[in-house]
């Protein structure tokens, strides 16, 4: 009988997930949710826990093992002036017992140390964009663009994309969310990835069986999704309605853009988030996101989205101009002029796009099929792991002769 590697991987191997941190429950959380469904028995790893009560369901009670960082941080988010520990708190897991780690990585997760024996397998939502192509934005919004302060910060960036590129080595395979980031990975790691999109739960929605007469958009309230783009175009046009669902640091800003067709809802639960994706005319989206899985939230919902045309939104929308089944309409431009030339287009041709195409479209990225995919590519890259490393074998290994080396190999693993 071939060995299985899938068998082993879930059944006996040790298995350690690592994922950057854990203060709220969102769409690398989410990802993380299918990985622990998929091994059940891995030990979960975190640079720091601070997550509500509410929202700890999906670790199915595991107790999360936390780095030095765990004492330093605060609930109010100061885990970005913690940043320059971080290369160092995530080098201090000791992984040595385990066969299989995966990182969860869109920060510093990816740089765990491991052994050659060990495979590590890196599920990227992201490089470090911080780091990398989106530093100047990210000094701009800091205020850190002239002064010793802001040297400093250039200083450490500088030093974080040396280690980010050192410790890229030290990955054995790696996935990418989307096409978009595993562009990004092979550019800065020259490393190829094999996309496998997120999960999204589409089983909890269904298509609403009429339209409202207003757009739709949710979000967290943060500079890099611009919302306030989508608020000013909107306001500029006031025969069409705007629902903002979502809280954050931009609220004032964007409130004072906001014109009286445009309502700012704050924070809604999930059942009437769900319900105003149903209803809307269009679902509107303006960030330039590695994956971004509301969009396809929406369209479970049966509702087009209208995107700004980079990014992963390009691999979960079908445009109207490019596809004979489509579920949305891009618009090229991150400004007010492009959203409101593409909505006005829109509106002349939504006609072309069903509620059952936009549901069919959001079917392909439900929870199995990652789950499926996850374990079949980790599997397989395993096996080709450890072949590599013990030489080419005539036949496969029995899965009791590969247990028993292992077990000898990790004495520990007997108890």
């Amino acid at each position: 009988m071939p060995f299985d590697s899938s068998g082993f991987l879930v059944e006996k191997a040790r298995v350690a997930v690592i994922h950057d941190w854990l203060y709220t429950y969102g769409g690398a959380e989410r990802v993380l949710e299918q990985i622990l469904a998929v091994f059940p028995n891995a030990d979960v790893f975190s640079l720091f826990d601070t997550l509500p009560d509410d929202q700890r369901g999906f670790l199915g009670g595991r107790k999360v093992r936390t780095s030095f960082i765990q004492k330093l941080v605060r609930k109010n988010g100061n885990h970005r002036f913690l940043l320059p520990l971080m290369p160092l708190a995530i080098e201090q897991f000791d992984l040595s017992d385990y066969d299989l780690v995966i990182s969860s990585s869109y920060a510093v997760a990816k740089g765990v140390i491991t052994g050659p024996r060990q495979f590590h397998v890196s599920y990227v939502h992201s490089p470090m964009r911080y780091a990398w192509d989106l530093q100047h934005e990210y000094l701009r919004n800091s205020k850190l663009t002239s002064g010793a302060k802001a040297w400093m910060a250039k200083l450490l960036l500088h030093k974080m994309r040396l280690w980010d590129i050192r410790t890229s080595n030290s990955v054995d395979s790696y996935i990418a969310n989307s096409n978009f980031v595993a562009q990004r990975v092979w550019k800065l790691y020259r490393r190829p990835a094999k996309v496998i999109s997120p999960p999204v739960n589409v089983d909890r929605f269904r298509a609403g069986e009429s339209k409202g007469d207003f757009y739709f958009t949710a979000s967290r309230l943060v500079q890099y999704k611009r919302i306030d783009l989508i608020a000013e175009a909107f306001s500029r046009t006031p025969e069409r309605r705007l629902v903002i669902a979502g809280e954050g640091p931009e609220m004032r800003r964007i409130q004072a853009l906001a014109g009286p067709n445009v309502e700012i809802l704050g924070h809604v639960d999930s059942d009437r988030l769900t319900a105003l994706m149903q209803q809307a005319r269009a679902f509107v989206f303006a960030a330039e996101e590695d994956f971004g899985i509301v969009p396809l939230e929406a369209q479970a919902c049966g509702t087009p989205v209208i995107a700004y045309g980079r990014g992963g939104a390009l691999e979960t929308v079908r445009g109207l101009l490019t596809s004979a089944q489509p579920t949305g309409m891009f618009f090229n431009h991150q400004t007010s002029d492009s959203l409101v030339e593409a909505v006005d287009l829109f509106e002349q041709m939504s006609s072309r796009i069903t509620p059952q195409a936009c549901r069919a479209n959001a079917l392909r990225f439900g929870e199995q099929r990652f789950r499926d995919d996850l374990l079949a590519f980790i599997g397989q890259e395993f096996d080709r792991h450890v072949q590599h490393y013990d030489g080419v074998r005539p036949e496969p290994m029995a899965e009791a002769e590969w247990v028993e080396k292992r077990l000898v190999s990790h004495p520990g693993h007997a108890a």
